[in-house]
């Protein structure tokens, strides 16, 4: 991905190498294909699996579920640009520990608490057990 980025400008004159989601600035599009597909397996691992007693139906449970998981990212962002703009941390190390240390962690709460209470409910509305 790093390579990708710094050899942009030479892919896009390249013939086939033009077609690469960077130099062909379809970045966005990969990325969120990506999270959908994500989602889609996270969420079929979790309906099929751990909440399988749950028995959610229709699209509603998913959509929710892409919801919680797009308040994740969000979170995640947020920690990092804090401390970018916020805090003036630049450093590589300062990114990593604000977005993939402290962010993903903020995250992975928010997922599990939102996945939990929000998507795979128990049947009576309580909390699951077990």
């Amino acid at each position: 991905m790093i390579n990708d980025a710094r050899d942009a400008a030479a892919d896009r004159a390249h013939p086939t190498k033009r077609h690469r989601p960077v130099a062909a600035g379809r970045v966005l599009t990969a990325k969120a294909l990506s999270f959908v597909a994500g989602c889609s397996v996270a969420y079929a691992g979790n309906a099929l699996g751990t909440y399988r007693h749950t028995r959610p139906k229709g699209v509603r449970p998913y959509a929710v579920f892409v919801a919680v998981n797009i308040a994740g990212a969000l979170v995640q962002l947020l920690c990092l640009a804090i401390s970018h703009y916020g805090l003036n941390l630049t450093s590589q190390r300062a990114d990593t520990v604000s977005g993939a240390g402290i962010g993903m962690a903020l995250a992975t709460v928010l997922r599990f608490w939102g996945t939990r209470t929000f998507v795979f409910r128990d049947r009576a509305g309580g909390w699951i057990v077990g």
